[in-house]
């Protein structure tokens, strides 16, 4: 929806205090490392894929990008010369060179969250689920019950306090009719089971 609390709670994570309050006033000040662009009437979350084969590390002349045991795509600020190489390979856009500290700010997973068993901080502060972290079958799972529970509830009605699920098709059969074999097979009529 477009919120940007996620833009928020990222530069929180990574200011000094890691308060909202105080994290406003410091100098440098600090840098989401998320950013929501908008594109029509959507927004669209930007942040880090942590490629397999980086881009941006394989470019970098200082070696200040590398990847963690974990798997995430990280820099060393002290090594970084804040030359940009990596902005202009990265495919997402994603680097960016902050001015005032004359070094490359990227997403680096909340990993000091992540290791305390912690989402990062975009994720936990999204009030609508839209980010998720996890292993591919664990947000996997997560999203197929997600999506069950929503159809499910789409088709839940209540008549005189009891609740009753609909059936999922359009039609509705008149009370006591049973459907007929050739109603049950209509759906499977375009199906080939040998070729």
């Amino acid at each position: 929806m477009g919120c940007r609390s996620c833009e928020i709670a990222c530069a929180v994570e990574h200011s000094t205090s890691k308060e909202l309050a105080k994290a406003i006033l410091e100098k440098p000040r600090p840098r989401p490392r998320i950013r929501v662009l908008r594109v029509g009437p959507f927004s669209v979350p930007m942040r880090c894929q942590h490629c397999i084969e980086a881009p941006c590390a394989r470019i970098c002349p200082t070696r200040a990008i590398s990847r963690t045991p974990e798997g995430f795509v990280i820099v060393n600020p002290i090594k970084c010369i804040g030359c940009a190489m990596c902005v202009l390979v990265c495919p997402f856009g994603h680097p960016v060179v902050d001015d005032e500290l004359r070094t490359m700010v990227k997403c680096d997973f909340c990993r000091d969250r992540v290791s305390k068993g912690l989402p990062p901080a975009c994720v936990e502060a999204c009030p609508t689920g839209a980010l998720l972290f996890g292993t591919v079958e664990e947000v996997t799972k997560y999203v197929a019950r997600r999506r069950a529970r929503e159809i499910i509830e789409s088709k839940r009605v209540e008549l005189e306090g009891l609740v009753v699920y609909t059936p999922p098709s359009e039609e509705r059969r008149e009370e006591g009719e049973a459907p007929s074999l050739q109603r049950v097979l209509e759906p499977y009529e375009r199906v080939s089971w040998v070729r």
